[in-house]
């Protein structure tokens, strides 16, 4: 099923930016339908326009709360005909009547190995603490910050003197493969959600006989689920 994708970011757009790249390579089966921002001028609106991807724009200063700057927002997704909500460094909380809206239908990708190290700091908060071990993970999306299931993580070395600007372009480097990834499993309907664990269903091969999963081009214990094909 192609999906009808609704982008929401506040600043650079570089995983938006992979996205719209997957989808013209013909690696995703889906369209950008518009770009949302709560920031004026954030370099994300620029890059859909260079697209020719229609954008919306509304300041977070223009709602006294959240469920109503939520409600234009929604209003918004629904006139542009999308069905899939893409966070992508989109520095605001949802509320719990967003997300009711389009539930397994909006995924997030955060700089961390989640459940470590959730919330705006992740990367930074990871090189504090001391980790050997950092990455990425694009999740569903639940009203707690940062604790829907894991759909894919991908696992970054941190260096003793890594800080968050010689980490962070690593790990997006990695996100802009993984996120289209999950993308993906979600319009080829692979995706299971039970409990708090989500199952990846193999690939139909052509004739309708199930495939079996193929070694990720990162390596298998860099990434998880493997990669197939970004």
């Amino acid at each position: 099923m192609t999906l009808q994708i609704a982008a929401l970011a506040s600043g650079v757009g570089s995983n938006v930016a992979a996205v719209i790249k997957s989808i013209n390579e013909g690696m995703l089966d889906a369209r950008m339908r518009i770009v949302i921002s709560n920031r004026p001028g954030a370099p994300v609106l620029e890059k859909a326009a260079q697209a020719g991807i229609p954008v919306y724009v509304k300041d977070s200063a223009d709602c006294e709360n959240r469920e109503d700057y939520d409600r234009a927002l929604l209003a918004a997704i629904c006139d542009a005909g999308a069905d899939t909500v893409v966070l992508a460094g989109y520095m605001r909380m949802l509320s719990p009547m967003f997300v009711a809206a389009h539930r397994g239908r909006i995924l997030n990708i955060h700089p961390s190995l989640l459940p470590s190290f959730p919330g705006r700091m992740g990367t930074e908060d990871a090189i504090k603490y001391g980790v050997r071990l950092s990455g990425s993970t694009v999740h569903f999306v639940q009203e707690t910050m940062d604790s829907g299931p894991v759909i894919i993580q991908v696992v970054v070395p941190v260096h003793a003197q890594d800080t968050g600007e010689t980490l962070m372009p690593r790990i997006q480097a990695l996100e802009h493969r993984i996120y289209p990834q999950a993308l993906q499993w979600l319009a080829e309907d692979r995706l299971r959600v039970e409990g708090h664990r989500v199952n990846l269903l193999p690939a139909r091969k052509p004739n309708g006989s199930m495939a079996s999963f193929g070694q990720s081009p990162l390596g298998p214990w860099m990434v998880s689920p493997p990669l197939e094909g970004f």
